[in-house]
């Protein structure tokens, strides 16, 4: 007779089993068992907080691939792996450049977790939250010379030329100093920079500073309806761009800028100071967004997408 691996089924009935205070013999009887697979399968997928079916279904899962990818996956390619989850890179972006599936990439950072291992840590994760709305309305006041966002060229939703730029600013604890993060809605590519404290004309320099460089790569900026963009007629004026801004509560209008924003936290949390925070640090964060293969991008790097496009730019001037 041939063994058979228990199903996840059976799992959920030795737990219920288990929790109505039958023994492991009298579960073997009524699942058709032996009871030493009871036994070993409570002893080997059972936790901390005893034996729970879901938890023990992810354990065998775990241990069936390990065996079935144990001639195929060495040492030096999980090591490859860890070292891209170690800079935050998510599990999909690790399997574009190593021969793993991001399913086993994701499993085997389960059961690093389970032995005490920190992979986990470097995941993105999301929590969620519930927003207020305030009705519909901006508590925050007007923006003199605001322009709308159903203003903007509809040509510009669909992502295919370079120059347009979302613009956001990343909070400290306690509301103390805050992060400009810029990032060009086509390649991802991002910009960062530190300021010391939330205010118009040190957000407005800020901005000009970090893309007078690559001015003739900047067309449009859509902020959100802070009143730290309230220079943006200064900004304008600088870079020779055009301002709009998002409606108030619709961060969605921006979703690349809420995007770079969730990515960032994964370096600098949000119960971090930001004055902890160096430029040094944070143009080394920049760089480690900048060179990630993106999906969306067929798994190119913003780095390279941004480069590219600009020097097409160039060639057609």
């Amino acid at each position: 007779m041939t063994y058979q691996h228990l199903s996840q089924n059976e799992r959920y009935q030795i737990h219920a089993l288990l929790k109505a205070g039958h023994q492991q013999s009298h579960i073997a009887g009524l699942l058709g068992r032996h009871k030493s697979t009871i036994g070993r399968e409570i002893s080997r997928n059972g936790g901390l907080r005893g034996y729970r079916p879901k938890q023990a279904q992810h354990l065998a899962d775990i241990r069936s691939l390990r065996s079935r990818n144990a001639r195929r996956i060495d040492a030096g390619e999980w090591a490859q792996a860890e070292k891209m989850l170690e800079s935050k890179w998510s599990p999909e972006q690790v399997a574009s450049h190593v021969s793993i599936s991001h399913e086993t990439i994701y499993l085997h950072i389960y059961a690093d977790k389970i032995s005490g291992g920190t992979l986990w840590r470097h995941l993105r994760c999301q929590k969620k939250r519930r927003k207020r709305y305030a009705g519909g309305r901006d508590r925050r006041g007007q923006i003199i010379g605001r322009r709308p966002i159903s203003a903007r060229p509809k040509h510009i939703e669909a992502r295919r030329e370079i120059g347009h730029w979302e613009c956001d600013t990343i909070i400290g604890r306690g509301h103390k100093q805050a992060i400009v993060s810029l990032v060009e809605r086509k390649s991802g590519y991002a910009i960062l920079a530190k300021v010391p404290r939330k205010t118009a004309d040190l957000v407005s320099t800020a901005i000009i500073t970090r893309l007078r460089p690559i001015a003739d790569a900047v067309e449009t900026l859509t902020y959100d309806n802070g009143k730290e963009f309230a220079e943006h007629a200064a900004t304008d004026k600088a870079l020779g761009s055009v301002a709009y801004f998002a409606d108030p509560y619709s961060s969605w209008q921006r979703g690349s800028n809420e995007n770079l924003n969730g990515l960032v936290r994964q370096f600098i949390p949000k119960n971090r100071p930001l004055a902890t925070v160096t430029d040094k640090e944070l143009a080394l964060i920049q760089d480690q967004l900048n060179n990630r293969p993106r999906k969306r991008l067929g798994y190119k790097t913003p780095h390279d997408v941004f480069t590219q496009s600009v020097h097409q730019v160039a060639l057609r001037a």
